[in-house]
């Protein structure tokens, strides 16, 4: 009987701290948006991604063409804050044909970030945009 008092209790004080633990999580958590970003041949949309300082993103970056292409954003994704996956220091996200990604992050100080595909002569046939932070 001693036990399951004991057992009783617990299972009280457990219960007692969910709705503490759930208020310690930041107003914010789950308020992330989706901004869709496609790769295809020699272009990416869209050509001006717009974003709000301090909040969370997801960059679903999807290539749309069968060939190869890549996303490189260094500036950006070194300002910007827990950015998941980690990228290598370059700022780029290579693609093959059909393949996607979803980086997680949140938006760096306002400003003007470039974007471009670093594969041969992409960029010089129009595939660049820009990350604009507000």
């Amino acid at each position: 009987m001693e036990k399951r008092n004991m057992w009783l209790r617990y299972s009280a004080l457990m219960l007692a701290m969910v709705p503490a633990v759930a208020a310690a999580q930041p107003a914010n958590a789950q308020s992330v948006t989706r901004i869709d970003v496609e790769l295809s041949s020699f272009k990416i949309m869209p050509e001006t991604i717009t974003l709000d300082h301090g909040k969370s993103y997801v960059l679903h970056i999807a290539n749309t063409s069968t060939s190869g292409h890549n996303f490189v954003a260094k500036g950006f994704f070194a300002a910007s804050r827990g950015v998941k996956p980690p990228l290598s220091s370059d700022g780029k996200i290579e693609l093959g044909g059909g393949e996607s990604v979803d980086i997680k992050l949140i938006a760096p100080a306002p400003g003007r970030y470039d974007v471009h595909c670093s594969h041969l002569m992409h960029s010089t046939f129009g595939m660049k945009g820009t990350i604009i932070v507000r």
